[in-house]
């Protein structure tokens, strides 16, 4: 059985990372509001995942306002899919059908 990544099981952090995945970067406040974080927090989790090498993050400006963009890495990429695959499993394995009520 395959493990779950500590660095991702974090549920803010899974919220991030899942939502990564599914574009190719996005802006910080994006981030912020669609995963439902203060600024604060997502700061700490996305530096955690920095940290794990699974996040880049960029700083740039548009016009004069200072931005900050958050893109999944390959190594972020292929680590959600092995956490996601460990979660399927678990849930696999307790003969539990996801067919919709």
């Amino acid at each position: 059985m395959s493990e779950l990544d500590p660095v991702i099981h974090a549920p803010a952090r899974l919220r991030i990372v899942s939502l990564l995945a599914a574009a190719e970067e996005a802006e910080f406040g994006f981030v912020r509001d669609q995963v439902g974080l203060s600024d604060s927090v997502l700061s700490k989790h996305a530096a955690a995942l920095e940290a794990a090498g699974y996040v880049d993050i960029r700083k740039g400006y548009v016009g004069k306002r200072p931005r900050t963009w958050l893109r999944l890495s390959a190594p972020g990429r292929r680590a959600y899919r092995a956490h996601v695959s460990a979660l399927q499993e678990i849930v696999a394995s307790s003969g539990l059908t996801l067919a919709p009520e």
